[in-house]
C-alpha cells in the first residue's frame, strides 16, 4: 500500500512539513499516527477533534502502564508471570463545535477548504477547515497544538473559530479516559498489537472542576501507578465558561455566546500531565503537582520552536537530488526520533515511541542498536539516559538470570518495569542477545564520548554482568570451541537454535569489551576465561556455499516456497511457527546485522557471499530489516538495492507499507533511516582506532550532508560525486580514517578526493544459480 507517495495532490511534497489537503475517511488511523506529536515523555495522537468516531484517538505518557498475570495455556518454570501494557491516559485533545445549531463534522458537514499540517521545524500541528455551514455562515476553525520541552508533561492547544457574520456558537472541552471504553482487543488477531483490559483500569483519586479549571488524578487498578491532570481554559474575551462539568470518564467545559464577523472567538487549553515515582506517595495530590507544572499556551508552543530549532542545527541530514519527497521522508523519520526521545530522561524508548500502543508500549533491542546510535551521536545525554534505565533494571535482570540459571545479567526481551513480559519464550526469552545489545550499546556510548565516570560505573557493570551471563550460558565442547545453544537470534523465523552466528559474534564482542576493562571488580581467572571464550568462539560456516551458516543447522532447512502469493505475508500471521522454522527463510537481517555491528571481523568477500545468499531468503516481514540490508548493499557495492532498501525503509509508515502504522511510528525503523544516511552511503564505522568513512553515494544523489557529536565535537560530513569534506564546527581536531587515508580535521574544512567503487559480480553459488534470481515476495506486516 502506498499512501503519502502515491496521492501528492492530497499529501504535497513539502521538506519540512507533513500536510493534508484534503480530507477523505480512509487509511484515519494511520494519519492519526502520522500527524501525532511527542516529546519522548508525552504523546498526543493526531485525531481530528471534528470526527466523531476517530478510529484510534489517545494519549500516553512513557512507562505509565497496567500489569496483569499472564495466563499460559501449559505452565512451567521461568515462563513470564506480569503483562505489562502502556495506558492510554485521559485525553485533553478533544473539542465539539457547534454553529447555529449545527454541528461542525467532517462527514456531515460541508467544507469548503482544509489543510492540516505538522511543521518538523517547530513541532506545531494545525488544522484550518472553512466550512459552509446550513444557516448560511461561512466560518473556519483553525487549531494548532504544541507539547512542551521544558515543561515535558505539558500540551497546550488553541481553537479559534471566524465568522463572516454573527453566529451563536457553543463550544466544549473535554477530558476524555478511553482507556476504559469497551473495544475491540486488537491482539487476538495480531500479536504485534495493543490488547485491551478486561475490567476498569483508572480509578478516580481526585475529580474537581470549576470556572474552566480541571484538577483530576487516577490510580491504575494493578500497577497502583498514578497520574494526575491539570487543564485551565481561557478565551480571546474574557468568557466565563457556560457549564463545567466533572466526571471520572468524560469531564468537559462549555463555552456559549455569539460571535460577531470579524472578532474571532479564540480559546486556548493549558494541559499538564504529571506521573512517575514523585507522585507515587498516596500523600501526594497528583493533580496539584500538575497545576503547579501548568503553563501559558504560548509558551509551550514557543518551548517547542525553541527547541526544534536548536535540534535542527545539528541534526538534519540534507540530501540534493534523488526521487520526489526523499527530504521530506528523511525529516519526517528525524522528526519522529526527536519526538519520541527528547525529553524521554531516563528512561526506555518504546518500540512505537509515544504515538501509539503497538507492542503494549514495551522495550525491545531496537532501542540499543537502531535508536542509540542516532543518540550517541546526535544527543550523547539521551543515550547516557538510556544506558542508565537499562543500568537501573540490573536488580531484576541479576534475579532472573537465576531463574534461567546463568550468572550475571539477563535483561529481559520485551519490558517496561524491568520484568519478561514476554509469553511466547521461543521468539522471545530465548533472544539471549539482547544483553550483547546493551553492552555493544554501552561501548559504542563511551567510545564516541569518552564518558570515563560513566566507563568506571555503570558502563563496567553493564558489560561485566553481561559479560558473565554469556560465559555461563555457553560451553567448550569436545572440539575446542566455545558454543551458545538453545538460543533465538535476531531473525524470528528461524527458533531456539544452537551457536547463531549473530549471537556468537555479538557474545564474543561483549566478552572482548568486557575483559579489556580495567576495573576491580574483574579476577584475573575470569578475564582470561573471557578472552578464551572469544578466540575460540564457533562460528557456524559452510564450506560448500562458502558463507556463514546463520545457525549449525540453517543450511540444512527446506527452502521455502516462494510462490506462496503476497496475502500469505507476514508468514508469523499466516502460518505455524513450525512450519516457518522448518525453513530457509528469513524475517529479517540476522547474519548481515552481525557482519555490519562488527564489521572489522569480516573480510569484503564474506560481507558479499552473505548478502547475496541472505537477501533473496529475507522477506522483509521486520520493519527492522530494510534498512540493514541497505546498509550491507552499499558497503559490498549495489548502489541499486541499497537505494531501493533505503527508500523503502524510509517509507515504511509514510506510505504504511507493513499495514500497521495505525499502532505507532516504528521507531526503530526510523533510527534505521539515520543509520543507512550515516552508516550506509557515508559509510561511517565506529569502534575503531578513529571514526572511519568508505562514502557510497547514490548516482542519483547530488550531495548528502550532516553533522555527529563525537568526543566533544561537532563534525560536518559533506559528500559530493567524488569527494568528501569534513570540518570541526565545534571543538578540538579531530583524526578520520577516510579510506585508509588519515587525517586531521579541525575548523578548516578538508576535502579529499574519493574514486567510484566498483559493482561487483553477484555470487553464483554450487546450484548454478545466482541466489539474487531467487523471486522475492516481500511481506507487508
Amino acid at each position: 500500500m502506498a499512501l503519502i507517495s502515491a496521492d501528492r495532490d492530497r499529501f504535497p511534497d513539502t521538506p519540512w512539513q507533513i500536510v493534508e489537503t484534503r480530507y477523505e475517511a480512509d487509511a484515519a488511523g494511520t494519519l492519526e499516527t502520522l500527524f501525532a506529536l511527542g516529546n519522548g515523555h508525552l504523546g498526543i495522537r493526531g485525531a481530528h477533534w471534528a470526527v466523531a468516531d476517530a478510529e484510534l484517538p489517545g494519549s500516553f505518557i512513557n512507562g505509565l502502564h497496567e500489569i496483569w498475570d499472564i495466563k499460559h495455556a501449559e505452565n512451567a518454570f521461568g515462563f513470564a508471570r506480569t503483562g505489562q501494557r502502556i495506558l492510554y491516559i485521559p485525553d485533553a485533545n478533544n473539542f465539539a463545535v457547534v454553529v447555529d445549531g449545527e454541528s461542525l463534522t467532517l462527514a456531515e458537514s460541508e467544507v469548503q477548504e482544509y489543510r492540516r499540517s505538522v511543521d518538523f521545524s517547530t513541532g506545531i500541528y494545525e488544522c484550518r477547515i472553512t466550512w459552509q455551514c446550513r444557516s448560511g455562515a461561512t466560518v473556519t476553525t483553525t487549531e494548532r497544538r504544541a507539547v512542551g520541552y521544558e515543561s515535558r508533561g505539558s500540551l497546550g492547544i488553541s481553537l479559534e473559530v471566524a465568522a463572516d457574520r454573527q453566529i451563536s456558537l457553543d463550544v466544549t472541552s473535554a477530558v476524555i479516559n478511553r482507556q476504559d471504553q469497551p473495544v475491540e482487543d486488537h491482539s487476538v488477531h495480531d500479536p504485534r498489537r495493543a490488547g485491551r483490559h478486561a475490567g476498569r483500569v483508572l480509578l478516580p483519586v481526585r475529580l474537581d472542576g470549576g470556572d474552566g479549571s480541571l484538577r483530576l488524578s487516577w490510580e491504575a487498578a494493578e500497577s497502583k501507578q498514578r497520574v494526575g491532570l491539570a487543564v485551565d481554559h481561557w478565551t480571546s474575551a474574557g468568557q466565563q465558561p457556560f457549564e463545567t462539568v466533572v466526571d471520572q470518564d468524560h469531564s468537559t467545559v462549555r463555552y456559549v455566546l455569539a460571535v460577531d464577523a470579524g472578532e474571532p472567538f479564540r480559546l486556548e487549553k493549558s494541559v499538564s500531565y504529571v506521573a512517575g515515582r514523585s507522585i507515587q506517595d498516596p500523600d501526594v495530590d497528583a493533580a496539584a503537582v500538575a497545576e503547579e507544572a501548568l503553563s501559558p499556551v504560548d509558551s509551550i508552543f514557543a518551548e517547542s520552536m525553541a527547541h526544534y530549532r536548536a535540534y535542527w542545527a545539528t541534526s538534519d541530514i540534507v540530501v540534493e537530488g534523488g526521487r520526489p519527497g526523499l527530504q521530506q521522508a528523511i525529516r519526517w523519520n528525524l522528526f519522529q526520533l526527536a519526538q519520541a526521545t527528547a525529553r524521554a530522561d531516563v528512561a526506555g524508548i518504546p518500540a512505537k515511541g509515544v504515538t501509539g500502543s503497538g507492542y503494549e508500549g514495551h522495550y525491545f533491542w531496537d532501542q540499543e542498536v537502531y535508536l542509540l546510535p542516532y543518540l550517541t551521536y546526535t544527543n550523547p545525554d539521551g543515550a547516557r539516559q538510556v544506558l542508565e534505565f537499562r543500568h537501573g533494571m540490573l536488580p531484576e535482570a541479576r534475579i532472573r538470570a537465576k531463574e534461567l540459571s546463568v550468572d550475571g545479567a539477563l535483561f529481559p526481551w520485551r519490558t517496561i518495569n524491568g520484568l519478561e513480559a514476554s509469553a511466547y519464550y521461543a521468539a522471545g526469552t530465548a533472544q539471549f542477545h539482547i544483553a550483547a545489545a546493551i553492552a555493544f550499546a554501552t561501548n559504542r556510548y563511551l567510545w564516541a564520548t569518552g564518558d570515563a565516570a560513566f566507563r568506571d560505573g555503570m558502563g563496567a557493570e553493564l558489560l561485566i554482568e553481561t559479560a558473565r551471563m554469556w560465559i555461563s550460558l555457553g560451553f567448550f565442547g569436545k572440539d575446542g570451541l566455545f558454543h551458545i545453544h538453545g538460543v533465538t537470534g535476531p531473525d524470528e523465523y528461524t527458533a531456539v537454535v544452537n551457536d547463531n552466528l549473530y549471537t556468537n559474534v555479538m557474545a564474543r564482542f561483549n566478552l572482548r569489551a568486557a575483559a579489556a576493562l580495567e576495573h576491580a571488580g574483574i579476577t584475573q581467572e575470569e578475564r582470561q576465561l573471557w578472552e578464551a571464550a572469544a578466540n575460540r568462539m564457533q562460528l557456524p560456516f559452510d564450506d560448500r556455499m562458502q558463507v556463514h551458516s546463520q545457525d549449525n543447522d540453517f543450511m540444512t532447512l527446506e527452502a521455502w516456497d516462494w510462490t506462496t502469493p503476497r496475502s500469505k505475508y507476514p508468514l508469523l500471521l499466516h502460518f505455524h511457527p513450525l512450519v516457518i522454522y522448518r525453513h530457509q527463510v528469513l524475517k529479517q537481517a540476522d547474519t548481515v546485522l552481525a557482519m555490519f555491528l562488527q564489521w572489522q571481523d569480516f573480510t569484503a568477500g564474506e560481507k558479499q557471499r552473505a548478502f547475496d545468499f541472505y537477501d533473496p531468503i529475507t522477506t522483509g516481514d521486520s520493519t527492522l530489516s530494510a534498512c540493514v540490508q541497505g546498509i550491507m548493499a552499499a558497503e559490498v557495492g549495489y548502489s541499486r538495492e541499497a537505494l531501493e532498501h533505503f527508500t523503502s525503509a524510509a517509507l515504511i509508515d509514510l506510505d504504511d507499507t507493513h499495514g500497521n502504522t495505525i499502532d505507532g511510528v516504528h521507531i526503530a525503523s526510523s533510527g534505521g533511516v539515520w543509520s543507512s544516511l550515516v552508516c550506509g552511503f557515508a559509510g561511517m564505522r565506529d569502534q575503531g582506532p578513529v571514526p572511519y568513512f568508505d562514502p557510497r553515494l547514490p548516482a542519483e544523489w547530488e550531495s548528502l550532508a550532516f553533522h555527529l557529536k563525537i568526543r566533544g565535537r561537532l563534525l560536518l560530513v559533506q559528500l559530493a560525486s567524488g569527494s568528501i569534506t569534513l570540518t570541526v564546527q565545534d571543538g578540538a581536531p579531530l583524526e578520520v580514517d577516510v579510506r585508509g587515508r588519515r587525517v586531521t580535521v579541525g575548523n578548516t574544512p578538508v576535502q579529499l578526493p574519493l574514486e567510484p567503487v566498483a559493482e561487483p559480480e553477484p555470487t553464483v553459488f554450487p546450484s548454478g544459480l545466482p541466489t539474487a534470481s531467487i523471486p522475492v515476495v516481500r511481506g507487508n506486516s
